[in-house]
């Protein structure tokens, strides 16, 4: 069976803060790895200190807790309804931007 491509994301120096105030906040790494493009071993190694320490991020640089994968799909459906209002005759531009506010609030809500 063949293997798939390798990612090739790597952990920059900047990554380091925001790894390890996600980790002091309490979520699971594999969301972690899946925010940052990374895998699991990479943020292990961040937690060793592999990759140098560091001042813990500012809790208003974190992306929400959770994994970002069903909150991508609910952001792109809330686009997806928002540019189909926008296209309909006679656009209503305040039903398309309460429908994008609406799921960019879903996205940033923390699970």
């Amino acid at each position: 069976m063949a293997r798939a491509e390798r990612s090739g994301g790597t952990v920059h120096a900047a990554d380091v803060p925001l790894i390890l105030a996600m980790v002091a906040r309490g979520d699971r790494r594999h969301d972690i790895a899946a925010w940052l493009g990374l895998n699991q071993g990479r943020i292990a190694e961040v937690e060793e200190g592999r990759h140098g320490t560091a001042a813990l991020a500012d809790e208003s640089a974190l992306p929400p807790s959770g994994s970002p994968g069903p909150k991508a799909l609910s952001l792109r459906t809330a686009v997806e309804r928002a540019v189909a209002s926008l296209e309909e005759a006679g656009p209503d531009v305040m039903t398309a931007l309460r429908l994008l506010r609406a799921g960019a609030s879903r996205f940033d809500k923390d699970e």
